[in-house]
């Protein structure tokens, strides 16, 4: 056995309260060394005259990745307390390991052992519960529609007259939004996310002047408050775009810095790195990566926190939105995020705080910061193998386990599972304009544990390469738009509102993998259902067995509403698919 590939700490994604009286518990070995595991565990302060009195629970292989297996275990201490640790067999080996190390048998002693000291309450990581069910809807507003001509900026373009350009504009606006809001109901779709609303002279709003005003191109408060009541009534929430890293160029406080420079009264709000404060031909400030137009707030000032705070409980307070969506938020201070989480938060308890953040983002997801990230370790998983074939079945689901792993089970139920954004290229695009390949992103997506996000247009056939191309105006012709892909991603949020264990209330499992054929196939399980999905990422027609006994059971498939004849073997089109429910 070897031990140096054994790990586990009792905190974050490897110990953690998963509800006021349940534990998880999870430990990494080496790929194939160990063949079970037993979880020792009992309450530090119960002892008889052997010693430590203690139990053990098997505990099942939760995934595999290149390198190591990941084993995991619910359990439930009686008085909330525990001391842990784990007993593991190899094929000719068995040890204990505890934080102290590794011994060869169980010493009766809890001091040798992991500690959750207590399961306060207050510590469990939660989330709004109404996230786990929301499907989101992502709207760049420049380029969803046009609904009111009379507000268009300087210059701008026919809709959609031609490709758009880093600085086109097209006249998006609030209006156009409430005027097409029967496209999203009809999808399906319960949450919004728009990227940037407030002032700012850019087509994409990431440079804001103002953040308590609307930009004057997509309407005024009042159309605002309008469309967010309209989305309600529809059953559809609102995430706004927190741009807190940084202000635009032409931010009232930094046009003070520039025309009174030392003696200006907002030095501190910025990181200024000398005087006279130049933007050209090199920004001699911290800015967003090298973009002199978008200078970095100094989130550690008082002025600026206080600012800054404001503004997240105001859009809150006065238009009742559901989220806040945080740019480039892993560049802004921990302590900051802890203090926007509690104003916001006082002002609505059930509103989602979601970090852009696009790597391991555990630090911000210990409950006092973030409710979750944009997952795009799942997005890049998925395109590798269905969008771009540079990996195989096999590695894929690797990638799937190293993703579920990463965090604890609560924390994923809530991710923000994208597959494209404005800062992507179009999903279609990546698939080289396959259809077929599309619709097994989709299928993946909204059969994962998350919450996902579909790009606007992206369920029509839009296409782009990455910005601006992605940022393409949304086609409303109907004889333009891909009906049937509309009609397929329609059905799959349907099936996934209709069968839970599709969502966030079932437990994902790799059942098989051939990197041969190229196919997966994976299970969605509760206690009361059970879905399984087998995907054919390949041009030819396969003929797979579910790895699964049905004895005594009636395979179903979902999709298709029929009888699977043959039990366990199924036939599979070119990038082909089946969901099939076993009752």
């Amino acid at each position: 056995m070897l031990k140096e590939a054994v790990y586990h700490r009792p905190k974050n994604n490897f110990a953690y309260a998963y509800d006021k009286e349940t534990l998880h518990i999870r430990l990494r070995t080496k790929k194939g060394d160990v063949t079970k595991v037993y979880l020792i565990f009992g309450d530090p302060y119960q002892w008889t005259k052997e010693g430590w009195n203690n139990s053990t629970k098997p505990m099942s292989l939760e995934g595999s990745d290149e390198l190591f297996d990941y084993w995991f275990v619910a359990v439930k201490p009686d008085y909330r307390r525990l001391r842990y640790g784990f007993e593991l067999h190899s094929q000719n080996e068995s040890i204990v390991y505890g934080e102290r190390g590794f011994i060869d048998h169980d010493p009766k002693d809890s001091g040798f052992y992991f500690c959750f000291p207590f399961l306060n309450q207050v510590d469990v990581f939660q989330a709004p519960e109404w996230v786990k069910d929301t499907v989101w809807y992502q709207i760049f507003p420049e380029r969803f529609a046009n609904g009111c001509p009379e507000l268009d900026p300087k210059g701008v373009l026919p809709w959609g007259s031609e490709d758009p350009k880093p600085t086109s504009f097209f006249g998006g606006d609030f209006e156009g939004i409430i005027q097409h809001i029967d496209h999203l109901v009809d999808l399906g779709i319960t949450g919004i996310y728009f990227t940037p609303i407030f002032k700012a002279p850019s087509n994409h709003k990431y440079d804001t002047i103002n953040y308590l005003e609307i930009d004057p191109q997509f309407g005024d408060k009042k159309t605002f408050k309008k469309l967010v009541e309209i989305c309600h009534e529809n059953g559809i929430r609102v995430m706004l775009d927190a741009v807190f890293n940084h202000s635009g160029f032409y931010f009232d406080a930094f046009q003070d810095i520039l025309e009174n420079q030392e003696n200006s009264k907002y030095i501190d709000w910025f990181h200024l790195r000398e005087f006279p404060v130049k933007p050209l031909p090199e920004p001699n400030y911290d800015t967003f990566a090298f973009t002199h137009m978008m200078p970095k707030l100094n989130t550690e000032n008082p002025e600026v926190k206080e600012y800054l705070l404001r503004v997240g409980r105001y859009w809150v307070e006065e238009f009742d939105i559901d989220g806040w969506r945080l740019d480039v938020a892993n560049e802004v201070d921990h302590q900051f995020w802890r203090e926007f989480r509690t104003a916001v938060k006082s002002v609505k308890p059930e509103l989602y705080i979601l970090g852009e953040i696009w790597h391991d983002s555990m630090p911000w997801l210990q409950g006092d910061q973030f409710d979750a990230v944009m997952n795009y370790p799942f997005t890049e998983a998925a395109l590798d193998f269905l969008a771009k074939d540079k990996i195989q079945a096999e590695d894929f689901a690797h990638k799937l386990t190293s993703v579920l792993t990463l965090y604890p089970k609560n924390v994923n139920e809530v991710a923000f599972n994208l597959l494209g954004s404005h800062d992507t290229p179009r999903i279609l695009t990546i698939c080289h304009d396959s259809k077929e390949k599309l619709r097994l992103l989709f299928l993946l997506q909204l059969s994962f544990l998350g919450t996902p996000c579909i790009y606007y247009g992206d369920e029509i056939g839009l296409t782009g390469e990455n910005d601006p191309g992605c940022r393409k105006c949304m086609v409303w012709d109907k004889e333009e738009q891909d009906l049937e892909l509309f009609s397929f991603v329609k059905k799959l949020i349907s099936l996934r509102k209709r069968y839970k264990v599709l969502g966030n209330y079932g437990e994902f499992e790799i059942l098989e993998t051939n990197n041969r054929t190229n196919h997966i196939i994976y299970s969605k399980k509760s206690n009361d259902e059970m879905i399984i999905i087998a995907i054919n990422n390949s041009s030819k027609k396969i003929e797979v067995n579910i790895p699964y006994d049905f004895t005594g059971k009636i395979p179903f498939d979902i999709w298709n509403n029929e009888l699977v004849k043959e039990n366990s073997r199924i036939e599979l089109a070119p990038y082909g698919f089946s969901i099939i429910q076993v009752k």
